[in-house]
């Protein structure tokens, strides 16, 4: 059997191809960890958006921690207009946040409350993939997903099943894993994601941090690993602003 080179997806991210060669292997799932606030839900929306707007290519974001219609609102203020791209297809948010809490969604993509089966998750989500024709897929975040399930084996189970099942699908997907605030350099080991699992299914992983510089505080990106992809070890300066994430080589930055 033939065996083709690996196909790259654009990231999205302004300065992390280059870090990538090219960007992420296609069809692999990816883990975005860190702590609180380091941007990890604006880096996965920035992948599907770009995506759809310079790819042409649709993409799913699936919800755990946030309503959609807070979502739409956030992203404004980077220039996205999902609902615009959702009149085209090309963006769908799956509302499983509603489901969490327990009330009903006024989204026409819903989980329904009382009806998180994780099995049923997982078919819900890839026959979503499918009806759209999805490239591309988000899910935040794992930590909240697996609130649904009691015991810590079931959710690593879960996981497990998660990333192959997709990764048969031919989907692009983004994994993000909330983690305690760590530093970088302390000679503690650093934690990857909250099961300590999500680290060993994924493809590739990406730390966001921040990281302390006199009396501020630098955001970072560390590429952990990404198979069959030669990739930057270094820990990589990161800014937010108004036109979304951008990752700089260090080199340029304190040349």
């Amino acid at each position: 059997m033939d065996v083709q080179p690996i196909e790259r997806a654009a990231t999205g991210i302004y300065g992390l191809d280059d870090l990538l060669e090219g960007g992420f292997p296609r069809g692999r799932t990816i883990l975005i960890s860190g702590a609180c606030g380091t941007g990890k839900s604006i880096f996965c929306t920035q992948f599907l958006v770009k995506g759809a707007i310079e790819q042409g290519e649709p993409g799913v974001l699936v919800s755990f921690d946030e309503t959609p219609h807070k979502i739409r609102q956030d992203m404004l203020r980077f220039g996205w207009n999902l609902n615009a791209l959702e009149q085209k297809g090309l963006f769908t948010i799956l509302d499983a946040t509603s489901a969490r809490a327990g009330a009903p969604s006024e989204e026409e993509n819903a989980l329904l409350p009382g009806q998180l089966d994780m099995d049923k998750v997982l078919i819900d989500i890839l026959t979503l993939c499918r009806r759209v024709g999805a490239k591309r897929l988000v899910i935040d975040s794992i930590p909240a997903m697996g609130q649904q399930l009691e015991r810590e084996g079931d959710i690593r189970k879960t996981i497990l099943k998660l990333s192959y099942i997709l990764s048969r699908a031919g989907l692009t997907t983004l994994i993000t894993s909330e983690i305690e605030e760590q530093s970088i350099g302390s000679g503690r080991s650093l934690t990857f994601s909250k099961y300590a699992v999500e680290e060993y299914v994924a493809d590739g992983v990406l730390l966001l941090n921040f990281l302390g510089i006199g009396s501020s505080e630098v955001r970072t990106m560390y590429i952990r690993k990404m198979r069959g992809t030669k990739h930057s070890t270094n820990i990589h300066p990161m800014e937010i602003n108004e036109k979304g994430m951008t990752v700089h080589k260090i080199e340029n930055v304190f040349k």
